[in-house]
């Protein structure tokens, strides 16, 4: 398995404590494979929350403590590392996605926050939580926003989405509101910084029916893979699940239109939707 990165600790919190947890178990003389086994995680999960990818839970804060001598040291530090802007089912999730190479996202419901607008991103956080204080919801899109940055960089990571039909149909805030959100991923395509294929409807029986599909790849780190569900999500970084998980987004996307079948299909639909006509 390859080392952790060398961190800078006064980045965050989180790069604070993962190095912390590296230099506590090198003093301590074990692997990452040791001190998983007296976790009862894998060896990558250790690397994971040593290079920042992961954050510290407060049930493994105390677990190395006790494996690692440290008194409480990892406790007390834990809560600093766990702030997060992000509902918690997906803070992890998101903290993981910001150091990720490769992004892949199957999304069945609707537009992957990465490539949502305020607008999209708005409505859909009201359909959420239709009782919310503005205020509430307005901090949701911004925490939503502030990923979106993460296209910003050229050098970014690569994100290849295949979208389902239904969420290009399902009309989220209004007709306007889907015209500027698919003209939104069209403008993405055209600078070349993502990749987006289309599954249509007349693709038939596919192998995701069952769900979403997101997995993230690192460099030097295992990849993960994010299940999520209404109000609840996980990682998962069992290389079985995770290669699981790619196959069926290997089928997907050959099920799929072309890169370039699925821009004409989106534009289509953005022209329509901005003309009022029904798409």
């Amino acid at each position: 398995m390859p080392g952790p990165k060398d961190l800078d600790p006064s980045s965050s919190p989180r790069a604070l404590l993962g190095a912390e947890l590296r230099h506590a178990r090198e003093k301590a003389g074990l692997s990452q494979e040791d001190l998983g086994g007296r976790l009862f995680v894998s060896g990558s999960f250790i690397g994971q929350l040593e290079s920042g990818t992961r954050r510290m839970q407060p049930e493994y804060a105390r677990l190395l403590d006790e494996a690692l001598g440290t008194e409480d040291f990892f406790q007390r530090n834990c809560a600093a590392s766990a702030k997060s802007k992000y509902p918690e089912h997906f803070a992890e999730a998101a903290e993981a996605e910001a150091t990720a190479k490769e992004i892949r996202e199957y999304a069945p419901l609707l537009i992957p926050g990465l490539l949502q607008t305020p607008a999209y991103t708005r409505a859909v956080c009201r359909a959420y939580q239709p009782t919310a204080p503005d205020a509430v919801i307005e901090a949701l899109v911004a925490a939503r926003m502030d990923r979106t940055r993460l296209l910003d960089d050229p050098t970014g990571p690569l994100l290849w989405v295949v979208l389902d039909e239904a969420a290009l149909r399902r009309v989220t805030g209004g007709r306007e509101v889907m015209a500027e959100a698919l003209g939104h991923i069209v403008g993405l395509v055209r600078q070349s910084r993502i990749i987006v294929q289309v599954l249509p409807f007349d693709a038939g029986a596919h192998a995701a029916m069952e769900g979403a599909i997101k997995l993230m790849d690192f460099e030097g780190a295992p990849s993960l893979a994010y299940f999520e569900g209404v109000g609840t999500g996980r990682l998962e970084d069992d290389p079985a699940t995770v290669r699981y998980q790619r196959q069926t987004f290997d089928l997907l996307s050959a099920c799929a239109l072309s890169p370039q079948n699925s821009l004409a299909l989106v534009e289509t639909m953005a022209h329509d939707y901005s003309h009022e006509e029904n798409p």
